[in-house]
């Protein structure tokens, strides 16, 4: 309502400026949309709690929700021959769905600096075998903006005296209402694990309803999501239906034509930089500017990524003298001070300056903009079964490895979510993690 107030107030302010007559009708839709505001607002799901703070459900409902306003103005206008100035629908609503959108937007940057810091946490019971309870403490100690916070777990029977890394066993499956009474919990996460079929789960829901405590469930699918997945009546009875990822047909060439285009205009726009980057490793470092190396792309196939070298010209065969330093495990190789980067190579990995001639292995359309993270061929002949799932997608300059800790992740953490990339990409997923791109490339954090 704010929004739409203060838009109001610059559309009306703007033409007293230039001495326009305001009509009384005019002034009663004013008045009437910052009523209806907040009403369409709500009707699209705006104000649920539960889209608060992270995702784009709430950005949707307030997009939805002006969208709905405007056509219903429009409409109504039309239907009933009332004369209603143009610029309330061409001018006054977008502008208040674009000043919201933003408000909601530094709202939501204020709450995730003072989730960092343990303001506005949600108390969570977890409810799952101790290795999967582990995991979603470490998930959301790694990622507190989304505002859960573990609080204590309830195991199965005959394993009430886990180790959980200091976090409290409060009780066993049997005992989650009692326990989330106890320690005034705001939500219960119960995790993937056979002792908790359906009949279990819906009596636990009775059990919570009366307190108003969030009940999540993990499905066994951890890592598929979004339009994937729908439930279904067959037979009377609710089915989950998975649908297949589509790596081929339209959507496939809509993300080339988009990786391209806007790979071209990246270049183009670059220019300069690109330029001064070669200066600067060509004035401090002996050698060549730009490094190629052989990696794995879709369904296996090699190709030649390039760089901005940012090591000594001989690295690679300084590598075996330091794999006892290596700090990273599975099969990747990485130091936080590796003594074969330079200075000004230090400089642009900080800030991921030495992956944009990357911009030309997507323009040849080896690369994506967005997806898994390159692999040498000798990790690939590491990879287990279910890691060369990867490679169903051309790899990416970018992903939600980049955005989701960089360096930082442990091998486990990297495939996962590489993994829940394949299975759940599409256009608005990869916009999405564009969009993140810039502010952890900017901050320069875990990466080396």
């Amino acid at each position: 309502m704010f929004c739409a107030l203060v838009c109001c107030a610059c559309v009306f302010g703007v033409r007293l400026a230039f001495g326009a007559y305001i009509p009384v009708e005019e002034i009663t839709l004013a008045v009437g949309l910052i009523v209806a505001w907040p009403l369409s607002m709500s009707l699209a799901g705006a104000y649920r709690q539960r889209a608060h703070g992270e995702g784009t459900d709430e950005f949707r409902a307030v997009f939805n929700g002006g969208v709905g306003l405007m056509a219903t103005v429009a409409i109504g206008a039309y239907a009933t021959q009332t004369a209603v100035a143009r610029s309330f629908v061409m001018a006054t609503l977008p502008l208040a769905v674009a000043a919201t959108l933003y408000f909601r937007f530094r709202m939501r940057k204020r709450l995730h600096s003072r989730r960092a810091v343990g303001d506005y946490m949600r108390h969570v019971i977890a409810v799952g075998h101790r290795e999967a309870v582990l995991d979603l403490v470490v998930q959301f100690r790694r990622q507190p903006h989304h505002g859960m916070r573990v609080i204590g777990a309830c195991l199965p029977p005959g394993t009430l005296d886990a180790d959980l890394d200091g976090l409290p066993v409060l009780g066993s499956f049997g005992e989650v209402s009692e326990v989330v009474a106890a320690v005034g919990a705001d939500a219960v996460a119960v995790l993937a694990c056979p002792e908790l079929d359906g009949t279990t789960l819906r009596r636990l829901a009775w059990s919570l309803e009366t307190a108003k405590t969030d009940l999540f469930v993990a499905p066994t699918l951890m890592d598929v999501a979004g339009p994937r997945i729908s439930i279904r009546p067959v037979a009377g009875m609710p089915l989950l239906h998975v649908e297949h990822p589509e790596f081929q047909g339209a959507k496939r060439l809509v993300k080339s034509v988009f990786d391209k285009v806007v790979a071209a205009l990246a270049v183009v726009a670059l220019s300069v930089p690109f330029l001064v980057i070669f200066l600067m490793i060509r004035m401090t470092s002996p050698g060549p500017v730009l490094f190629r190396q052989v990696r794995v792309g879709r369904n296996g196939s090699h190709f030649k990524v390039m760089k901005f070298r940012t090591m000594v010209v001989d690295a690679e065969k300084l590598k075996d003298a330091l794999l006892e330093a290596n700090e990273f495990d599975g099969v990747l190789f990485k130091i936080r001070n590796d003594p074969r980067v330079t200075r000004v190579g230090a400089f642009l990995r900080r800030y991921s300056l030495d992956e944009l001639p990357q911009l030309f292995n997507v323009i040849a359309g080896d690369m994506s903009l967005v997806g898994p993270r390159p692999p040498l061929p000798e990790e690939v002949a590491r990879y287990v079964s279910d890691v060369h799932r990867r490679l169903a997608v051309k790899p990416g300059m970018t992903g939600l490895w980049q955005v989701s800790g960089r360096s930082n992740l442990t091998w486990d953490e990297s495939v996962r979510l590489d993994l829940r990339y394949v299975e759940n990409w599409s256009l608005i997923l990869d916009l999405q993690i564009l969009w993140k791109t810039w502010s952890v490339v900017t901050r320069g954090e875990g990466a080396y």
